[in-house]
């Protein structure tokens, strides 16, 4: 072998090295596996092959192609051969039955692709064979496969004016195959996780109260991209004065601890409140000793708010924050205002300091919300700007249900958020 042909072999290595790292990114930079999928295909179109399909596997065993590809899009019928596919006869020869039936990687020559027995070849349409559509002259169809499971098949056609597709290639397919199951088998781990993490945040978080004319909504929104349980929490209950509560609070961390400490939090403030009479800044006071003393290295925010009716009917707020972000007052009219007063530092920081509370008359029909950061804050952005964010989309829907009023809350606010959102609202009513 000369030099020219070394080097030439070496530049072959280093392509089909470029072509796997290339994959490899394009599949770690999501999770969706459908994009995944169709970024991988763009990657290998028309570097390795021609056009290439990819057929993945139901719940009951049906083959639905997901993507195909073409480097001329001009030849894909309308919408591209995607959907379902027919049923394949369990005695079927076709290279896909074969694969899907557990069968290796397959190197297909023109003979074979020409070859009889096609009749039940799915990768024919009403314009006949794709193979035949798209001059086909070598194919391969591998297994995507991962814990001895068949998830599906990706398939590589080269045309017949092209060198054709080798044993070498047929590793090469077989390799990114491989990385196309793992990946997809790590998303939809990622899934499971995320909705196991999700009923296990959910089943921590209370039903709210009947509390006559006084109407409460809360809502939990997971983060977007995160699979882990974390610290938010809101509650309510009335107490045997019968005020009602309105608490909201977010513990350090997104990890089970954290919702482990969110959940016994929550407990403990239910029997401070219910065994004291006393106010939000001395309840949360207490709240601050209980928790240096059993989580000495774990912070949290809190705010604990009593609602009562004076004689006269008018609906009074009294709340401590312990570093929470303020709640925000609505009126029917659309005026806004942040409850900045009763506030103190986070639970867990310096319990022996006193806490204060705040007063505040609550106007007819309108409405206090109490949410997390998640709510407001985005990764580099002033918080200031996602409070201001917060009032207009607030005042817009102050004359809104107070059910719409939530749902379109986070609607609007909830878009990409990087952090778990709570939020708790009540409705006054008119008189």
């Amino acid at each position: 072998m000369d030099d020219f042909e070394v080097d030439e072999v070496v530049q072959r290595a280093l392509d089909r090295l470029t072509l796997l790292a290339e994959a490899t990114t394009a599949l770690s930079s999501t999770l969706d596996t459908r994009k995944g999928l169709e970024r991988v295909c763009r990657t290998v179109v028309p570097q390795l092959a021609d056009w290439c399909a990819v057929e993945l596997l139901d719940d009951e065993g049906r083959a639905h192609r997901v993507h195909a590809r073409h480097r001329d899009p001009g030849l894909l019928p309308v919408g591209g051969p995607t959907g379902p596919l027919p049923p394949l006869p369990e005695d079927s020869r076709s290279p896909l039955a074969r694969v899907l039936r557990g069968a290796g990687p397959l190197l297909l020559t023109h003979a074979d692709i020409s070859g009889p027995g096609w009749s039940d070849d799915p990768w024919h349409t009403r314009e006949g064979s794709l193979f035949d559509q798209f001059d086909a002259g070598t194919a391969v169809v591998a297994p995507l496969r991962s814990r001895r499971q068949v998830l599906g098949a990706l398939t590589m056609a080269r045309g017949a004016d092209r060198p054709p597709l080798t044993d070498g290639d047929l590793a090469l397919v077989e390799d990114l195959a491989h990385r196309i199951a793992l990946a997809m088998d790590n998303a939809r781990l990622h899934r499971e996780t995320q909705r196991i993490a999700e009923r296990l945040q959910r089943s921590l978080l209370p039903t709210l109260p009947e509390t006559g004319p006084l109407q409460l909504a809360a809502r939990y929104t997971p983060a977007a991209a995160n699979a882990e349980v974390g610290g938010d929490w809101y509650d309510s209950f009335v107490l045997p004065t019968g005020d009602t509560t309105m608490i909201i609070g977010d513990v350090t961390g997104h990890d089970l601890r954290a919702a482990v400490t969110m959940s016994q939090l929550r407990n403990m403030l239910r029997g401070i409140g219910v065994d004291r009479t006393e106010p939000p800044g001395r309840i949360l006071h207490r709240l601050d000793l209980a928790h240096h003393t059993l989580y000495p290295y774990s912070t949290a925010t809190c705010v604990y708010a009593l609602v009562s009716q004076s004689e006269d009917g008018a609906y009074v707020l009294k709340y401590a924050s312990a570093g929470h972000v303020p709640p925000l007052l609505v009126t029917r009219e659309g005026d806004t205002h942040f409850l900045d007063g009763g506030r103190g530092m986070l639970l867990g920081v310096v319990p022996d300091v006193p806490r204060t509370h705040a007063d505040r008359t609550l106007p007819p029909h309108s409405t206090l919300l109490l949410y997390t950061d998640g709510l407001v804050e985005r990764r580099g952005e002033p918080i200031d700007v996602g409070l201001t964010r917060l009032r207009q989309h607030a005042a817009a829907l102050s004359r809104e249900p107070l059910d719409v009023f939530c749902d379109e809350l986070l609607s609007g606010m909830a878009t990409d958020h990087e952090d778990d959102i709570a939020v708790l609202a009540a409705r006054l009513p008119a008189t």
